[in-house]
Formats: structure tokens, sequence, C-alpha cells
């Protein structure tokens, strides 16, 4: 079995319209239109039997919304193989009640995007959602680090995280990418081994330019095989997941890679579902 901790849907009517827009952005090809329906076809060429999707709130009043519908979605969602978590915006203001709306409907998780929201993670209007999320044992997924269509200002620091485990150690933390994508060379020094968990997405391997764009990527070039294994295994294979950021990386490629890895067969299955099905609490 495998399971995709890091993956992004939109909605079907607005799906093509908001990755062409992103691609532009980022200058970066995208391997989905962003549908349920192009994940669920993804998913079945790379054989992951779960994915979990991460939407991203860019304003308050987006949160009710988006929310409402991944509920009402979540029990057909589920049937499919995808896992849907909430999202919050630091601004919006009746928090409390939302993350419990969400708990309550088992919803598992919740996704935090400081560079589209715009607010650094160890805020004070971040900091409240961590600490009542985690009170209510919910799993917390963080853009940590650059973000590649956003690149000049890292919004989730190895130093915001260092702030936030202080001030306030949630229990359920997933860094994206890495720990923070492009400043690995911290990560190893100070996040290896902190009480938290990486997840692989767009870590590792070589980002594809968008073609029919004069832009460049902010790089092109991520971790190698060697580095990748090196920081996995000092952070801790059993504190690692497998993720592939869809549409932004290809899932089926991203399964070679880690296949491909010096892993051992018990280190890859930890990577590939063990560590997620636990954290998920999926039976069976």
């Amino acid at each position: 079995m495998i399971i995709d901790f890091h993956t992004h849907t939109f909605p079907e009517k607005s799906c093509a319209r908001i990755v062409d827009h992103l691609a532009h952005v980022a200058a970066i090809t995208p391997y989905t239109d962003g549908s349920v329906s192009g994940l669920l076809s993804s998913m079945k060429e790379a054989r992951i039997r779960y994915s979990v999707t991460l939407p991203v709130m860019t304003r308050p009043d987006q949160v009710e919304k988006i929310n409402s519908s991944l509920i009402e979605n979540a029990e057909y969602l589920f049937s499919e193989g995808i896992i849907p978590f909430g999202g919050l915006h630091p601004d919006y203001e009746d928090y409390k009640e939302e993350l419990k709306r969400l708990k309550n409907a088992g919803i598992r998780g919740i996704k935090l995007h400081p560079a589209y929201q715009n607010v650094d993670f160890d805020d004070i209007r971040m900091l409240r959602i961590l600490d009542e999320a985690s009170s209510l044992g919910l799993i917390i997924l963080v853009h940590a680090g650059i973000d590649i269509g956003l690149p000049t200002h890292n919004f989730c620091s190895v130093r915001h995280i260092l702030h936030v485990l202080k001030d306030v150690a949630p229990e359920k933390l997933i860094l994206a990418h890495l720990g923070n994508w492009g400043c690995w060379d911290e990560v190893e020094y100070y996040l290896t081994k902190a009480p938290l968990w990486f997840d692989t997405s767009f870590s590792c391997g070589k980002i594809t330019p968008l073609s029919d764009s004069s832009k460049k990527p902010y790089r092109t070039e991520l971790l190698s095989f060697e580095d990748f294994t090196r920081i996995v295994r000092k952070h801790g294979t059993n504190l690692v997941l497998f993720g592939t950021d869809s549409p932004w990386s290809s899932q089926k490629e991203c399964v070679k890679l880690l296949e491909e890895m010096p892993f051992t067969q018990k280190e890859k299955d930890q990577l590939f579902y063990e560590n997620a099905a636990a954290l998920l609490d999926l039976k069976g």
C-alpha cells in the first residue's frame, strides 16, 4: 500500500484555470488538471491507495465554504481513496468553533500555508490556531520553507518553526517539503530529531520548467539521492511521510524515485504507508 500525504485538488469548474495560473506563477509543469478525477487517475497509475488532499485558504471568507464542501463530500472521497484535510486562515475569527466543526465531522487534520496567507508561521494568529488544533488532536500540515512562486520571503523558516516548537509544541505537526523547502542545510542542522514529521513532497530530483513560459523557475535542482537519504535517516524514517505535491509532481515518478533509493524494505514500508497509516489512524 502507498499513501501520498501531500496532494491538492481544486473545484471542478475552476481547477484548470487555477492550475494554469499557478503553473505560470511558478513556471513549473503540472501533471494533472487539479480535479478530483485527475488525481484519482494519477493514483491508479501510480498504485497509490490513499491521497491526502490539502486546501489552501487565501482569504478568511473562504474558510466556511471550502470546509463545508469537504465535510459534505468526505465520505464519498474516502470511499475513492481521498482523505480530505480542512483548512483555516489566520484572520478567520471563529477559529475555535471551526476547528471543532472539522473534528466533529471526522476530518483528520488541517493545512496552513503561511506564504499564501501572508503571515509568518510564529505570528500569534498562527500560534492560537496551532494550539487549539493540537488540543483537539488534529494533524497540522504546514507549507515549510520558501514557496517557489513567492520566493522573496520565507514565511515558515526554520527560525519560525523553532519558535513554534518552544511556544506551542503541537503534537502532530508535519513540515512539508522535507522540513523547509530550499533550506535543507538548516533543516539538517536544527530540525532533524525534532518532535515533528516531515513529508517528502517536492524535495528530491528535478523540477520540470513550464514549456510555454519565458519565465524560469526559482530553482530546478532539488536534493540529490544522497542528501535526501541522509536527512531522512538523520531525522528518522519513522517520522517521514511520502508526499508528492500533486499536481506539481508526477505521483508515478515520485513512487519510482523512492523505490530506487537506497533505503531498506522496512524503511520504504515506513515511508510509503506505515507512518501515515498510524498518524491517520487507518484501519486495515
